[in-house]
């Protein structure tokens, strides 16, 4: 019986943990037309040639401005994790890319420095100033956006020494006593 009722509660336990770390970044319904045979330096080189492709691509808000067909996001291209997550390592940055919201999203909510996860069809380059030289941004129409919250970012746990100590004693009716001490690193 105990056998019974403890492989019962190991299937509750494993559908709960599977639904709490099941979160889609790629809604269903885009993965199968996601071409991930299309890097981001392929996309740089060319992107004329890759004109009507669904792609993935992570970075990090640069800025946004407002446009008569939509909402313009520039990022700085970043690699994703495993979770579909832009790394935090701006120096393994590929470049920067332009993202085409067609509905409007007010800039001001869009703020610098987030985090997103871009399902995007490639519409071609696009030309403009980067400073005082031209820049070349291959641009995504987004037909999905995944932003992550600042507080889920992936933060670097530096390693910590850590010390304690425990100081543990009894006593007993009648003989004897008891005593202890531990020591932590």
């Amino acid at each position: 019986m105990r056998l019974a009722a403890f492989k019962s509660w190991g299937v509750v336990v494993f559908l709960l943990a599977a639904a709490c770390s099941s979160q889609r970044v790629i809604p269903q319904a885009l993965e199968p037309l996601v071409d991930r045979t299309v890097g981001f330096p392929e996309l740089v080189a060319a992107p004329e040639s890759y004109q009507g492709k669904v792609v993935v691509l992570g970075g990090e808000v640069l800025k946004a401005k407002r446009l008569k067909e939509g909402t313009q996001i520039e990022l700085l291209q970043l690699p994703l994790n495993n979770d579909e997550r832009p790394i935090i390592d701006r120096q393994q940055s590929q470049g920067r890319f332009l993202a085409l919201q067609p509905e409007f999203l007010d800039p001001a909510t869009i703020v610098t420095g987030t985090k997103m996860t871009i399902v995007g069809e490639v519409s071609g380059a696009k030309t403009d100033l980067l400073d005082d030289v031209e820049y070349r941004y291959p641009v995504v129409i987004v037909k999905h956006l995944h932003t992550w919250p600042a507080h889920s970012q992936d933060y670097v746990i530096q390693p910590r020494p850590r010390f304690s100590i425990g100081i543990g004693g009894g006593t007993g009716m009648g003989v004897g006593g008891g005593g202890g001490f531990g020591l932590g690193f």
